[in-house]
């Protein structure tokens, strides 16, 4: 068996309605915990999920601030700004509340609070120095699997962006609830339950650091993803609410988290960044609109792997692998119009004339195409964005 090495968080916490008992699981876990500073956006501020936990933590002695000043794809100036507002405040916990840009920025902030170092200087793998200040995740969506990745992505510039990778972006406690995903509107269900999806699909057949514990991650992953994103689009609203697929999905995007963590995401991903960086296109339908152009390029060299997942997402499909395969990805394909997200990246407002410039950038995303199962060119890429448009 080829070695390998896994690592994830140190706890979990899966349970709907839990966050109103937030106080209790923090003074239990970090009982010298007296100042916490919430990360969040302020959207969900807005929504008043953020008042029962905020009350729990209170009632159980331990201050909050919050920094709601977090807007997708944050820039390095949201990351300064909230860093220098946990220092004012004195913070010694770190909560993000949110979907993956709260949670990464709540990464960043745990780091850098109490660390000289410039935020320029750990971007990249294994850059970050000493310790952090406790971290607690909890997810208000079911898409990016941030609350278990050691990834924060920042953007810098007009359309770049830059990762940090280190051991210590890991939390200490994530936190899933799904009574704080109940009103997200469908087609945020869609797109972040898809691009859960992508991620273990592509953990799965990753190149490089494949292993089996990412698989069975992986493929537990897309049975509750595959299983229950439907329920969750159709009947996920804050009324009667099916909480029971809304569960399932924080704990499906949950283990895709834990599986692409360790078995890096590839072509999909390296394809779906520039959509996001030039057009600001959400990253779960950037990732949606060229999933299935990605997989049918890399059917020639994955096309037994993806057999094995079409027994998990169809599993009725039968035949041959390339038969399998191809019911994988009109799996998939149904799954994304029977939600009503867009499906071509015309509906995005992408024309013919910005493939060059798509192409061109999806060409830098180096790190994540290394990881691919078949070797992607610049001119595969502009075949692919073709394909999707």
């Amino acid at each position: 068996m080829t070695a390998f090495a896994f690592s994830t968080v140190a706890s979990i916490v899966s349970e709907a309605h839990i966050s109103t008992r937030l106080g209790a699981l923090v003074a239990e876990r970090f009982p010298a915990a007296r100042r916490a500073l919430l990360v969040t956006d302020a959207g969900f501020l807005r929504t008043g999920l953020l008042d029962g936990p905020r009350s729990s933590l209170q009632h159980h002695g331990i201050r909050t601030s919050v920094f709601s000043g977090v807007v997708a794809d944050p820039a390095e100036e949201i990351v300064m700004d909230a860093v220098a507002f946990a220092r004012a405040e004195e913070i010694d916990l770190v909560i993000g509340f949110g979907g993956g840009s709260s949670m990464d920025v709540a990464k960043l902030v745990a780091v850098l609070a109490e660390n000289a170092q410039p935020l320029a200087s750990i971007y990249g793998i294994g850059k970050v120095q000493g310790t952090r200040l406790p971290l607690v995740q909890i997810p208000t969506t079911a898409g990016t699997g941030s609350e278990v990745t050691n990834i924060a992505i920042v953007t810098t510039g007009a359309t770049t962006k830059m990762g940090v990778v280190a051991p210590q972006l890991y939390a200490d406690l994530a936190i899933l609830d799904a009574a704080l995903t109940l009103g997200l509107p469908p087609l945020v269900t869609a797109a972040t339950g898809i691009d859960a999806m992508v991620h273990a699909i592509e953990a799965y057949t990753s190149k490089h650091k494949k292993n089996p514990m990412s698989d069975l991650l992986a493929r537990q992953a897309l049975t509750l993803l595959s299983g229950n994103l439907i329920p969750a689009c159709e009947q996920g609203g804050e009324q009667g609410g099916n909480l029971a697929a809304r569960q399932a999905m924080l704990l499906g995007a949950c283990l895709a988290g834990q599986a692409f963590s360790n078995a890096p995401v590839a072509a999909v991903h390296a394809l779906a960044y520039p959509i996001g960086g030039i057009f600001h296109v959400p990253h779960g339908l950037s990732n949606s609109l060229v999933l299935p152009h990605v997989l049918r390029f890399n059917a020639p060299a994955a096309a037994s792997l993806y057999a094995e997942l079409a027994g998990v997402v169809v599993p009725h499909a039968s035949g041959s692998i390339e038969a399998r395969t191809e019911a994988l990805i009109v799996a998939m394909q149904q799954m994304a119009r029977m939600t009503g997200i867009q499906t071509t990246l015309r509906q995005v407002g992408i024309v013919d004339a910005d493939l060059e410039r798509l192409a061109d950038d999806a060409m830098l995303q180096t790190r994540l195409l290394g990881n691919n199962p078949r070797e992607l060119t610049r001119a595969d890429a502009h075949a692919i964005y073709t394909a999707a448009l």
